[in-house]
């Protein structure tokens, strides 16, 4: 039997974390680093070894995995000549997890060594997600280089192929741009049935029953009724991908006000409770100025 490919997993945030552990579980030889301690100590603990740097995680990877919040993040751990992309060695894969930007993601890949080859692969199912290894990962690549990389990404979940370099990042900002739109609308379809006499237990009990289900009405709203808004995602977060979706729209070359109308309805939550808050304070602004209460009582556990 071959022996698994060597790992450097640079990003153990909420999302990369989980990951991670899932990799280490299933066997794989991990290399792992993060700036923060603690985290970096989670990974050690469960078997990764420490890296004092990306570009020395780089350097000993077969495969490497990077997991970060934004696209200069990316850009700032692997770009240049002291990047972690000039550490890695012929044969390697870089595989991004993080949603990016294309533009970046197209000029890294320019840059990479002669016989590296670079995939996008950002990532959805959220923090349970991670945790479970019940991911959708959505991989944008040759084809050669993903039939490597797919019995390494199926410790995470469901590994979807979506076509060329860049693609990966299209669809996962598309099922964003969904995403956003439904978590957005749901606060208003809470506060109008509760305004107009409906108990919300019942109002939930009948959109998940209708034509108004979701995966918003099923794993976000129980956010909203604890009253935490999942803070495993912010208001920052939300508006970065926001930002990459109207990047991309600038290709469709019609209006698109369901999207506009959603990134406005974030940016109004960021400016009244920072831009740090949990990402379903955008329900909390109609709870806060309509003054109707979404609790609802049940064992509503952070993601």
């Amino acid at each position: 039997m071959a022996a698994l490919p060597r790992i450097g997993f640079v990003g153990l945030g909420n999302m990369g974390g989980p990951m991670c552990l899932r990799l280490l579980a299933a066997g794989y030889p991990v290399t792992a680093f993060d700036l923060n301690q603690d985290a970096l100590g989670k990974a050690v603990a469960a078997g990764a070894k420490a890296s004092p740097s990306a570009r020395e995680a780089a350097a000993q990877a077969e495969i490497l995995l990077t997991s970060l919040p934004r696209p200069d993040h990316v850009e700032t751990v692997m770009a240049g000549e002291n990047g972690a992309l000039r550490s890695l060695r012929k044969g390697s894969i870089w595989v991004d997890l993080t949603t990016n930007r294309n533009e970046l993601v197209f000029r890294l890949a320019s840059e990479a060594p002669d016989g590296v080859s670079v995939i996008d692969s950002p990532v959805t199912g959220a923090v349970d997600g991670a945790r479970n290894g019940k991911l959708t990962l959505f991989v944008g690549g040759d084809q050669t280089s993903f039939d490597r990389i797919e019995p390494v990404l199926k410790n995470l979940g469901m590994v979807i192929h979506c076509g060329k370099l860049g693609t990966g990042n299209v669809v996962k900002l598309v099922t964003n741009q969904l995403w956003f739109i439904a978590a957005a609308a749901i606060g208003e379809g809470f506060a109008t049935g509760v305004a107009n006499g409906v108990e919300l237990g019942t109002l939930w009990h009948a959109i998940k029953n209708s034509v108004g289900d979701s995966f918003v009405v099923r794993h976000d709203a129980p956010s909203i009724f604890a009253g935490h808004y999942d803070p495993s995602f912010s208001l920052d977060l939300c508006l970065k991908d926001l930002r990459l979706i109207q990047e991309l729209n600038r290709n469709v070359r019609a209006a698109m006000p369901m999207t506009t109308a959603a990134e406005g309805a974030f940016a109004l939550a960021s400016s009244r409770y920072g831009s740090g808050a949990a990402e379903l304070h955008v329900a909390k602004r109609i709870e806060d100025d309509a003054g109707i209460s979404m609790r609802l009582e049940g064992d509503w556990v952070p993601h």
